[in-house]
């Protein structure tokens, strides 16, 4: 099955061309992949890549990305954090009507990973909602690599903080 993720980097500065890079990517096997250089320092690869199961994908274009550009730092893997229009277009429905099922569902919808005037959700959080409702046709695709995304991006996180404080968090945090 072919599963389409975003990985996002923070380069270092070590002097390499785009050119060379595009090479060295594509000789390491990302060439399933758009690759993205247009903000300085950072590096985008949107990847449609066919593998078993959405982790294998997933892991097989990190575990590539870092034999050809080993300096390089993961940002993020995407789609995980998202607004309601995000959702609204993966889902193939208007941002209005994403709106109105939140609003129709305050106790049940996903709780915002940051919540304001533009609130974020992660995006497996809302599919998985979607989906125990019934309505809606969802690509299992989708929400497996959604899935992946939420659980990469929780432990690239997760190692940011001391192991004290971890571990008094998981207490406090329910």
């Amino acid at each position: 099955m072919e599963y389409t993720f975003t990985l996002k980097y923070q380069l270092a500065d070590d002097g390499h061309t785009s050119d060379e890079l595009v090479e060295r990517l594509g000789a390491a096997g990302c060439d399933d992949a758009l690759v993205g250089i247009g903000q300085p320092g950072r590096l985008a690869l949107e990847f449609t890549r066919d593998a078993p199961d959405a982790i294998k994908a997933v892991l097989s274009a990190l575990s590539d990305v870092r034999r050809a550009v080993p300096s390089a730092r993961l940002i993020e893997v995407a789609p995980d954090l998202v607004g309601l229009t995000d959702v609204a277009e993966i889902v193939g429905v208007s941002r209005q009507n994403m709106r109105k099922l939140m609003l129709a569902h305050p106790s049940s919808f996903p709780t915002p990973v940051h919540e304001g005037s533009a609130s974020i959700w992660h995006l497996a959080d809302v599919l998985t909602w979607l989906q125990g409702k019934g309505s809606y046709s969802l690509s299992k695709g989708v929400l497996d690599v959604a899935q992946v995304a939420l659980q990469i991006n929780v432990v690239k996180e997760g190692r940011r903080l001391p192991g004290a404080v971890s571990k008094d968090l998981e207490a406090l945090v329910g």
